[in-house]
């Protein structure tokens, strides 16, 4: 339950001759974790070298690349498809050689067309932008070319200029430039291109086009709207084959993407003139199975073995083994790092208390019900459909449920209470007309029950970090220190802890009885040192001892335990700020809009009405996302933080069955 799923170190040996025939039985059973071999030169490995490709790998490359350029073409990956009819793989290889040509050449025809069509548009936009400013100029386009003595100079100019040399100008000031055409003497045009630059001058390309301005942006705006007509109409049909044949592609390229992937395989084998060999790994309880498949694939000319010699941990893939509500928390672990092979895995910890945090925070009935539709809603879209998506819609989905029970104990709905008492704490406050006569929140209880989950979890933390040492670590002098340094951390806490119980009590500070030991009583050992206090300063003092018999520097982290503690009473403040807000919404729509206006209504407020509707929507649509923000980032920061750094290595390497997780195939 708090370890990864057992895996079997497994070697395959064969002929040659046999390597289709494993491949392919290998394939079939998609549980062998392929080790990829690499060719290091070792001594002992002479004449061991990478496999080559089966023969046909080429020709599933090319197809394959062309399914995907026409998938590229669509828009479309088997990854965005869902609720896909599987089809037979016999049916699927017969489109490949039969409707693939055909589909191919009739989508590059059209993205031909389209190309084409795009590179008209843009050249029509170009010249009609090059042309737009010579309209500006009462001259035809044949009128800048064709002296011998004469040049035109024409460009963007910040200010007019005044040009002391014989010239021709026509300026006009524009907000997006100003614009100015010189026709002046070629010896003089160095001249007057000097003077124009000092005022900003940019020049611009005078456009080769013959007749008016207005008749040459006409002839371009008619060839683009006919490009744009001929795009329009190659997208259109790119449409209507994606729709046609979108499945059929994701079909081909699951089918095709398996045979490449089988075709490759060898390059991650040691082999040698006559034979190979396979390194990997495989679950323990399908030994059996895929040994007698080998077997009888072919034809008992396979050897397959058990390597119970010792093997690096961390070279080890890493499969999940948790209960099934569990494994949307998987997602998780693998953001923050997958669990290496021999240390604890923390899932099953964290799909049972992500949920209840995210409800001790938010903790609101209507809040709740809110999540709980959205997680319906979000997961038919697309994004969410995919295995991490719908791991995610699950987990809120858990933590909507979490957010309406402890609502219920609360008894809040939208920031108002429930026809009945709280349960176990009340997190209402003194707001409104109603202020007076308020009891106010329980935070203090909240406060307490808040920290004894962080003595709880950094207590287990450092437990299960003594318990990954000595997994972990190689037996010796440093796993004893490592260990005994991990206790030192318990002992440290735990010391302190009974050095506070044992000078202060919670219920003569602030009335509350049983929530905290009163260890104020236990009999005194000399002036102003009880029993108690002698306890939790000898562990306070061994616990330092311990600390730094690993490492002396680590004794300057001692202040992190009071504040890794503390950090859990982010439990109660959040929780109580998502009521405040909640509460203030409601005052303000209703104490301060609605029922006012309710009691004398009139134009004036039927306008007040309306925005304290304004105010209660938007009020709790903010709070919604902040208690969805909240909620679950403290939850999982509470985790990350305070209790993997506690024990957690992680890196583990995610195991990764050589074999096809069909969806839209089927054999």
């Amino acid at each position: 339950m708090f370890q990864p799923k057992p895996m079997t170190h497994l070697l395959i040996a064969a002929s040659k001759e046999q390597m289709t025939s494993v491949v392919t039985e290998l394939y079939r059973h998609r549980v062998f974790h392929i080790t990829d071999f690499v060719d290091q030169g070792k001594e002992g490995y002479e004449g061991v070298r990478i496999g080559t490709p089966l023969e046909g790998a080429g020709d599933l490359s090319t197809n394959l690349l062309k399914i995907r350029s026409l998938e590229n073409v669509f828009q479309t990956s088997p990854e965005t498809l869902f609720d896909v009819p599987k089809r037979p793989v016999e049916s699927i290889r017969q489109a490949i050689e039969r409707e693939l040509p055909a589909i191919e050449a009739e989508v590059n025809d059209l993205t031909v067309k389209r190309s084409n069509a795009e590179s008209r548009i843009r050249d029509s936009e170009q010249h009609i932008a090059e042309l737009r400013p010579f309209a500006l100029v009462p001259l035809e386009m044949d009128l800048y070319r064709g002296y011998d003595s004469i040049t035109a100079i024409a460009g963007y100019i910040g200010s007019d200029v005044t040009i002391a040399v014989p010239h021709e100008k026509y300026y006009a000031a524009r907000k997006d430039g100003n614009f100015i055409v010189v026709f002046v003497e070629k010896q003089h045009a160095t001249e007057v291109e000097r003077t124009l630059s000092d005022a900003d001058f940019q020049s611009v390309t005078i456009p080769n086009e013959t007749g008016s301005v207005q008749a040459a942006v006409d002839k371009y705006t008619a060839d683009q709207t006919q490009a744009k007509a001929a795009f329009a109409e190659a997208n259109a049909k790119i449409s209507e084959l994606k729709a046609k044949y979108a499945d059929l592609l994701a079909a081909c390229d699951e089918v095709l993407s398996g045979d490449v992937e089988r075709a490759e395989a060898p390059l991650r084998f040691a082999t040698t003139e006559e034979a190979f060999v396979i390194d990997g790994w495989v679950p323990a309880d399908h030994i059996e199975p895929i040994t007698a498949g080998l077997s009888q694939a072919t034809g008992g000319s396979v050897y397959v073995t058990v390597d119970d010699g010792d093997v690096d941990a961390t070279a080890i893939p890493v499969e999940y083994n948790n209960p099934s509500f569990a494994k949307p928390s998987e997602l998780f672990m693998d953001v923050y790092a997958r669990p290496r092979y021999n240390e604890i895995d923390p899932t099953l910890i964290l799909a049972i208390m992500f949920p209840i945090f995210f409800g001790l925070i938010v903790g609101d009935v209507g809040y709740g019900i809110i999540f709980l539709i959205l997680a319906l809603f979000v997961r038919k879209m697309a994004m969410f459909r995919g295995e991490g998506g719908k791991n995610l819609v699950k987990i809120l989905v858990g933590a909507s449920i979490s957010t309406i029970f402890f609502g219920i104990l609360y008894s809040e709905c939208l920031g108002y209470a429930l026809p009945w008492h709280a349960v176990m704490f009340q997190r209402h406050l003194a707001i409104g007309a109603d202020a007076a006569h308020a009891t106010g929140p329980d935070a203090i209880p909240l406060l307490i029950m808040s920290v004894w989950f962080g003595i709880i979890y950094i207590t287990v933390g450092r437990i299960f970090g003594m318990i990954n040492h000595y997994r972990m670590d190689h037996a010796g002098k440093h796993r004893t220190k490592a260990i005994i340094g991990q206790f030192g951390w318990i002992a440290i806490l735990w010391g302190l802890l009974i050095l506070v119980w044992s000078f202060f009590s919670v219920e003569q500070m602030f009335g509350i009885s049983g929530m905290m030991p009163d260890l104020t009583n236990s009999p005194l050992i000399a002036p102003g040192l009880s029993v108690s206090a002698l306890a939790g300063l000898i562990l306070l003092v061994l616990g330092c001892i311990f600390l730094a018999q690993e490492n002396v520097l680590d004794l300057m982290e001692i202040p992190t335990i009071i504040s890794h503690v503390l950090s859990f009473c982010r439990i109660a403040a959040v929780g109580l700020s998502s009521v405040a807000i909640a509460m203030v919404v409601n005052y303000l729509s209703f104490g301060m809009f609605i029922d006012p206006a309710l009691a004398n209504l009139d134009a004036v407020g039927v306008i007040m009405i309306i925005v304290g509707v304004l105010i209660f929507i938007c009020g709790h649509a903010l709070n919604v996302g902040l208690g969805l923000l909240g909620g679950g980032l403290h939850s999982i920061r509470l985790h990350y933080v305070e209790f993997f750094t506690k024990f957690y290595v992680g890196g583990g390497i995610k195991y990764n069955p050589f074999g096809l997780k069909r969806k839209f195939s089927e054999e």
